[in-house]
């Protein structure tokens, strides 16, 4: 697939709760590309709205540190149950997110379809 446009890292908004990187598409919904994405080497952001991908221009020195789920491990027994129903509850919440984002998407793409026909 060909890229529509090469972007420079220092142009993307950068989203720190969720950790994903967009920059706006012609079609009026986002390109977006995750830190941990970005951290893992790909370049290539996607807009879930349409065919379009741009490819991001960076230096890994120039990447935010990614958030580590587990910060705290003192070996409590009481604080290490309680990190534990924490950790899950922020798994829950950042799996809500994805499918809340996935929701959206999908309205978007409908009412664009709908809005076409």
């Amino acid at each position: 697939m060909s890229i529509y446009e090469e972007v420079e890292f220092e142009d993307l908004d950068y989203d720190p709760v969720t950790q994903i990187y967009t920059y706006p598409c012609p079609c009026g919904d986002k390109f977006s590309i995750s830190l941990e994405a970005l951290w893992d080497g790909e370049d290539i952001a996607t807009c879930p709205s349409c065919t379009l991908r741009i490819e991001i221009i960076y230096d890994e020195e120039d990447l935010p540190p990614l958030r580590e789920e587990d910060d705290d491990e003192d070996g409590s027994d009481n604080e290490g149950e309680k990190d534990e129903g924490q950790k899950n509850n922020k798994g829950e919440d950042e799996e809500k997110k994805e499918d809340d984002t996935v929701d959206h998407n999908i309205a978007n793409i409908m009412q664009k379809t709908l809005t076409v026909k």
